[in-house]
């Protein structure tokens, strides 16, 4: 028999189901309302909007970038947009973790060994360790997340190369980190403890036949999850559930909450096959150039995969009976050439984005953590920050400024909208006193108009924030850094709230509201 808390959960899945059927359906008359009702369906994780760092070697500056070797110190625009960006976590790991031995960075700089990235190719001089990371963290507001060597995911190559680390170095870790008397963190000078709470075992360990098989990665999140909560049982563990490539083959979710549930408090999977399905596909290479109004459409329709995705393993974690939330911990458009298509420079991709972040804000009663873009770099386009090297400048891309436009004006509690014209996507939160509601207008030729209303509540005022570029095929860069800044506007005064929103434009809405 479920317990109050579990009903009520499967309760507010429903409803928001039931509400976002009404919304996908509604008419895209002119003019037509835009009903919300403000009673409050699941409160928001803080860590919904995350960022993801990685050191990528070669293929990308990433983190060695990131470092102002004369200032010895992190970019200083990096913190200052980053901070403005707002991420509520920023997770450090990827493919990295597989070898990546934490006691190598910490302690004194001059004394900590490079090492080679064997994913990404080059040599880490691992300038960057725990301490720098958590600084840059605690800069920015976002709360430290790490992704621990899970035995390398079960790449024997890795342990050949003395390179896996097993659950008794995760756990130590954690005691580094957390424990205030940690005497190897003390005598390096750090006296106070990291306290980092989220921790991820491995990375995508289901991805590729080389690794674990299911069975032993399921094994293997017990044995590390009983270490790591063993030295601190405060922290919070992710564990990973997505599936071997395959179409057919089940997600390993169900499996790892039958024998390692109890240990978990999130279920990760990435959301890295966000690519075209059509044979003759505009969004490989510079095809889109051509024609960038049907290379629009394309974009739409894979929004319906990340849905999907996420209903299936919302289902998984109803059979099971689990509160566990989902964490998709990586994802971003994979287009090729890959990591580079130079279509994520541009507003072709903005309500793609916005449209992929308003699903995961409406499954908030699951999703704890999402992204939807890698973190900082100098030349792959699916990051959210791009950086000038070896200093200048840096830019958010068209994905990064939909996450702060997001992040910067939301509410803490999910709610539901019962109607809506069906060109405009949007996700509702409220705060005491407050709506918020995220817009996409999937229109490309045309501006849509709205009333609002707030069922039970008078609207007082309010306030738009709009990126509404009037060109597709407008593009961010170094030159123009701020091309997608969000314009504020405020609701015209008089009877009603009413707005326009323009074609192909992302919106976030503040309405003033009191009963």
């Amino acid at each position: 028999m479920k317990n109050r808390r579990g009903f009520l959960e499967d309760c507010c899945v429903a409803a928001m189901g039931s509400a976002f059927a009404t919304h996908a359906n509604a008419s895209s008359a002119p003019g037509e309302r835009v009903v919300i009702d403000p009673r409050p369906v699941f409160n928001l994780s803080p860590y919904l909007y995350m960022q993801f760092m990685e050191p990528l070697g070669v293929t990308d500056g990433s983190v060695a970038a990131a470092w102002d070797y004369d200032a010895d110190d992190w970019r200083k625009e990096l913190i200052d947009l980053t901070r403005d960006l707002a991420p509520g976590v920023v997770r450090f790991g990827g493919l990295f973790s597989r070898y990546y031995k934490w006691h190598e960075g910490v302690g004194p700089v001059n004394a900590r060994p490079p090492m080679r990235n064997y994913a990404w190719g080059g040599i880490e001089t691992n300038r960057v360790g725990t301490d720098e990371f958590v600084n840059f963290c605690r800069r920015v507001g976002g709360e430290p997340l790490y992704c621990v060597n899970f035995l390398s995911d079960g790449r024997l190559p890795f342990w050949r190369l003395n390179r896996a680390g097993d659950a008794k170095e995760a756990a130590e870790w954690v005691s580094y980190a957390n424990d205030p008397d940690n005497r190897e963190r003390r005598r390096h000078g750090v006296r106070e403890p990291y306290n980092i709470k989220l921790w991820q075992l491995g990375n995508e360990t289901s991805y590729g036949n080389d690794g674990f098989s299911k069975e032993e990665s399921v094994a293997h999140t017990v044995e590390f999850a009983k270490a790591m909560k063993q030295r601190d049982r405060s922290i919070q563990l992710i564990g990973w559930g997505d599936r071997q490539p395959g179409e057919n083959s089940p997600l390993w979710a169900g499996d790892l909450l039958n024998r390692a549930g109890e240990h978990l408090d999130c279920i990760a999977i990435h959301m890295m096959g966000q690519r075209p399905k059509r044979v003759n596909t505009l969004l490989s290479g510079l095809r889109y150039q051509r024609e960038p109004e049907q290379a629009w459409q394309e974009l739409l329709e894979l929004s319906g995969a990340i849905e999907a995705r996420i209903a299936e393993l919302e289902e998984v974690l109803s059979l099971h009976k689990s509160r566990a939330g989902i964490a998709v911990t990586e994802g971003h458009l994979s287009l090729r050439p890959h990591n580079t298509n130079p279509i994520l420079h541009e507003w072709l991709t903005g309500v793609y984005h916005a449209q992929a972040l308003n699903i995961y804000q409406r499954h908030g009663a699951r999703v704890r953590i999402a992204t939807a873009a890698d973190f900082c770099g100098t030349c792959w386009t699916v990051n959210a920050v791009m950086m000038q090297v070896p200093c200048g400048v840096s830019y958010l891309m068209p994905v990064g400024s939909v996450m702060k436009l997001f992040k910067k004006h939301n509410g803490k509690q999910g709610i539901a909208v019962k109607a809506s014209p069906s060109d405009l996507d949007i996700a509702a939160s409220r705060n005491e006193g407050g709506v918020y509601l995220h817009v996409a207008n999937l229109n490309h030729r045309r501006s849509v108009g709205v009333t609002f209303t707030v069922e039970g509540m008078s609207i007082t005022g309010g306030k738009v924030f709009e990126i509404a570029p009037a060109d597709l095929r407008e593009s961010v860069s170094e030159d123009r850094p701020d091309v997608f800044e969000a314009k504020e506007r405020t609701l015209p005064a008089g009877f009603g709230a009413t707005w326009r929103f323009p074609p192909a434009s992302v919106s976030a809405v503040e309405l003033e509201v009191k009963a």
